[in-house]
């Protein structure tokens, strides 16, 4: 069978990622951007060998005709409600039109089906999307993949290069929080996206680290003593979140305000991955804590 997969968002790093891993895999990649996307990355998709399909905006019919002869969708867009609920609603309704077997939707992240409500503003908005997906007649799969690896190297309260400490927040040091590499959730990704008994969720993590483990291997890569710190209860991160976000509602239009990394912190402590789906595709090489760890 000629899987041929539509990928939306191809011009942002992840999307961009996902696309190299299929074309790997020798599937036909049709791409939709907007017109105002990076001329050089739409040139560099061209290059590559993906059909690219520009639009304005994001409309039922263009994409519809998108989506013809297409067996899965893949949505690796990134913003605000106008983008994850809105602009990917309509991808979901054009994919539905064409008649499009499989849609995965832009999770990529902790798995949310584990919090409540009020707890990550950018993860609400992927519920409220899952309310219209979990209707509409098409097979889904979600992929999640904890928080991105490379957060570690934004020098968070977790993994604090320039203090040498290591902030946890729970009453327990060892609970293991998942990290996967873009490469590793590109590479599943697209074998998800070829793979049509593929589930509802997949979970996967490139390794996943304690507060305990990650002090012991920090110092020993460094040649440094790192310390180990309690940042506190959930509870009170979770309030402390909460406040944050009601004195500024300016964040409320901003991808990444202050309390929203907050509210990521939050999440990595508040939900594990278990059992992992990383084997469901033997041929990913999973980065290890050792191969990322060093290279930060």
């Amino acid at each position: 069978m000629n899987h041929s997969i539509l990928v939306a968002g191809g011009t942002g790093d992840l999307g961009n990622k996902i696309i190299q891993s299929l074309l790997q895999k020798k599937a036909p990649v049709i791409a939709v951007v907007r017109h105002k996307s990076d001329k050089a990355k739409v040139e560099a998709l061209v290059k590559m060998g993906v059909r690219v399909v520009s639009m304005e905006t994001y409309n039922l019919a263009d994409l519809t005709q998108a989506c013809q002869g297409v067996t899965c969708v893949v949505s690796a867009l990134a913003g605000l409600r106008d983008t994850i609920v809105d602009a990917q609603s309509v991808l979901l309704d054009a994919a539905v039109a064409a008649g499009v077997p499989r849609f995965i939707p832009s999770d990529f992240s902790t798995d949310f089906t584990q919090l409540p409500e009020g707890e990550n503003r950018n993860f609400d908005l992927r519920k409220a999307f899952h309310e219209k997906l979990e209707h509409a007649p098409i097979a889904s799969t979600s992929i999640m993949n904890g928080a991105f690896a490379n957060i570690l190297a934004y020098n968070t309260p977790f993994y604090n290069l320039k203090e040498n400490s290591i902030g946890y927040w729970g009453n327990n040091p060892d609970f293991a929080v998942d990290f996967t590499t873009k490469n590793n959730v590109a590479e599943f990704t697209a074998a998800a996206a070829l793979d049509v008994t593929a589930p509802k969720i997949l979970r996967i993590a490139s390794f996943q680290i304690s507060p305990n483990e990650l002090v012991a291997m920090a110092s020993a890569l460094k040649k440094t003593t790192f310390r180990l710190i309690s940042m506190g209860s959930l509870e009170g991160l979770s309030a402390y979140n909460k406040k944050a976000r009601a004195e500024n509602p300016k964040g409320e239009h901003e991808l990444y305000p202050k309390w929203q990394g907050s509210q990521y912190m939050h999440s990595m402590f508040s939900a594990q991955n278990n059992p992992l789906d990383n084997s469901r595709y033997p041929n990913i090489n999973w980065t290890s804590a050792y191969d990322f760890l060093p290279h930060i």
